[in-house]
């Protein structure tokens, strides 16, 4: 009888742990975490070969999430991050599309609500403006960029997307001092609950990039 006791109540210890869990996520987030877990895997466990068709597979899921929930500001973001990371593997002017596509999508789910996902749109929103043709090929325009960046640090300062985007382009831009400083305070960024891989995969790409760069911060 007492086994049974202990054992009904660990079963209750972790129902609660879970109901608390959820508690703390909102529903948005938690229709996202499929996408957001298959892109970490796409990006971080897949060939680099593989990966533009295995984008385009769950830009349809993607899609498919956010018909269902037009309001639903963070699907339209996941939807475009994994269009324009599309776009990103396959590249060339056939990814030009693509990245038009995408940027709607961020457009679009700054209307309804800037400051979702800690401003996660303005941080691919700026990234774009950087990784596409200026004008008249397509819209690049890095001006733009700095002031998008701008935003989703004022949003999320510690976080460690806005400061790995934002220091790579610094550096991108021969500000490299001046970009390091944000790809150090990238790799102390708080870990994100349930985004565990993608942390691991950013982490790498930041520290690879801090040692490329050595060199040229003495």
């Amino acid at each position: 009888m007492s086994r049974l006791k202990t054992r009904l109540k660990t079963l209750f210890l972790a129902a609660c742990i879970s109901v608390t869990a959820l508690a703390h996520a909102t529903p948005g987030e938690e229709l996202i975490r499929p996408i957001q877990d298959r892109w970490a895997e796409i990006k971080y466990r897949q060939p680099e070969k593989l990966q533009a068709d295995l984008y385009h597979e769950l830009a349809v899921q993607a899609r498919q999430l956010s018909q269902a929930q037009p309001n639903l500001a963070p699907a339209l973001i996941w939807e475009a991050i994994v269009v324009s990371s599309e776009a990103g593997a396959r590249g060339g002017l056939g990814a030009l599309s693509l990245a038009k596509e995408a940027k709607k999508l961020l457009e679009e789910s700054l209307k309804l609500d800037e400051k979702a996902l800690n401003g996660s749109a303005y941080t691919s929103l700026a990234t774009l403006y950087v990784k596409v043709p200026r004008w008249p090929i397509a819209f690049g325009d890095k001006d733009k960029a700095e002031e998008l960046f701008r935003k989703s640090l004022a949003i999320n300062p510690t976080g460690i997307d806005p400061n790995f985007f934002y220091g790579e382009y610094l550096i991108e831009e021969d500000r490299v001092v001046e970009g390091r400083r944000y790809l150090e305070k990238a790799l102390a960024a708080p870990a994100r609950p349930g985004r565990e891989l993608a942390d691991q995969g950013r982490r790498k790409e930041i520290q690879a990039l801090l040692n490329k760069t050595a060199k040229d911060a003495q």
